[in-house]
């Protein structure tokens, strides 16, 4: 299949202040996408939007939370406004839940769920009649390797990742005849920010891969349309855990649990607390 020519189109490119959103934002600016990149952090997305303008000059950003459905779903109708076409929606924004489960609350829960998946459904949705009218597009939703082999203390936020798979192989049936291509990114270990957030300590001592392997894996779904990636591809580390998984669930948990358990007295803090009639969180 012959690559797609990224010149004249325009991509929506969530979470591009930084990781793999801006790094996937400058691989599209350079083949000659003209890009808007959308994130809280403007001072950052007005960084990654001028190294984008020296392949792609009318590329932009909207700063704003996706949270918030309205601010969702004005990504597109901007986009379209400003530049009439959205080609590529690219539902990157992420926030991280690595936390203890005993001292994690709903609220902690449902703001991953708005961020992670219904912000990715709130912009797919608004997209989707773009496309249509274009007669063509690609929506890549990025995931988490998290979702196939699920981490101590992120139980959330791997759950929020899976609905956004569930919901991403839902579209590959739905939009088939459309001419609208949807693709998911599972990431593995990345080099990004994300490992300096969360309240537990990460224990994962091995190989973190740059952001530019998941941006190119990202143009590869568009160009050759791939409907599912695992990046690295071929790391031991990941294929040993997915093996696990399905072969010899109990030998995995066994595993997780030595090297990266749930300490005995978090359990028991947490049962005094409960015991005190408090629900979990903080």
């Amino acid at each position: 299949m012959s690559a797609v020519d990224f010149r004249g189109r325009v991509a929506v490119v969530t979470g591009a202040s930084s990781g793999i959103g801006a790094a996937t934002a400058r691989a599209l600016a350079h083949r000659g996408c003209t890009v808007v990149g959308i994130a809280r952090r403007e001072d950052l997305l007005a960084e990654v939007a001028r190294a984008c303008q020296a392949g792609a000059p009318a590329s932009s950003w909207l700063a704003g939370d996706l949270r918030d459905r309205g601010f969702a779903e004005r990504v597109i109708s901007d986009t379209l406004e400003r530049h009439g076409r959205v080609d590529i929606l690219v539902n990157n924004a992420a926030i991280p839940v690595r936390k203890e489960l005993y001292r994690t609350s709903v609220e902690e829960a449902e703001d991953a769920m708005r961020i992670n998946f219904l912000a990715c459904l709130w912009t797919t949705f608004a997209a989707i009649p773009v496309m249509l009218r274009q007669g063509e597009g690609w929506i890549v939703n990025v995931s988490s390797f998290a979702s196939k082999v699920v981490p101590t203390h992120e139980a959330l936020y791997a759950a929020s990742k899976s609905a956004l798979n569930a919901f991403t192989e839902g579209l590959w049936n739905d939009l088939r005849g459309s001419n609208i291509h949807a693709a998911l990114i599972h990431p593995g270990p990345i080099d990004t920010e994300i490992w300096e957030k969360g309240d537990v300590r990460d224990t994962y001592r091995g190989r973190k891969w740059p952001a530019e392997l998941v941006a190119n894996g990202i143009l590869e779904a568009i160009e050759k349309r791939r409907f599912e990636l695992t990046l690295p591809r071929r790391s031991p580390p990941l294929l040993v855990a997915r093996f696990l998984r399905l072969v010899a669930p109990r030998l995995l948990r066994f595993g997780m649990a030595r090297f990266d358990g749930v300490a005995p007295e978090a359990v028991e803090a947490a049962r005094a607390r409960a015991r005190d009639g408090k629900p979990l969180g903080e």
